[in-house]
């Protein structure tokens, strides 16, 4: 496996597991005491705006524990050049990322029209993000793999 697929794969792996700890936490210290938080858009706020620093940094840890990890198995240090592959593999995995990212918002606004609670739409841009996340973190890796067509 080529070191970009492994930075690849544990990013995937990151990022669902921060996104699970961080859906864990924000359920049982503040949904599961009271249900009726869901709708509350100052919540959302908060819980959003914090999960954006809390990613960030956890990506940046596990990626220098990656670092670390392969400058001590094979003794080189991460290639950190992308060539126009890489710049192509990037972009069509962002487009997916996009459409994804774009469709799970319009759910959200149509449940939104229909009448539902807000906190489905908070709940619907939330998943569709990281979805959207995980999707393009796989298309990048299926893409060194299989190659760009």
């Amino acid at each position: 496996m080529d070191i970009k697929e492994k930075r690849i794969l544990v990013s995937l792996i990151g990022s669902v597991l921060v996104f699970l700890f961080y859906a864990l936490y924000v359920y049982n210290k503040h949904i599961a005491g009271s249900p009726e938080i869901i709708n509350d858009f100052q919540f959302w706020g908060k819980a959003f705006l914090f999960m954006i620093p809390v990613a960030i940094v956890a990506q940046i840890i596990i990626h220098i524990i990656l670092a670390i990890i392969a400058k001590i198995t094979t003794n080189e240090d991460l290639d950190i050049i992308d060539d126009e592959r890489d710049k192509l593999i990037e972009l069509k995995s962002v487009k997916i990322s996009h459409y994804i990212f774009l469709g799970g918002f319009m759910t959200a606004m149509i449940w939104l029209a229909i009448g539902a609670q807000p906190g489905l739409m908070f709940i619907l841009i939330f998943s569709s993000g990281f979805i959207a996340s995980t999707v393009s973190e796989m298309a990048r890796l299926y893409y060194y793999r299989k190659g760009i067509k």
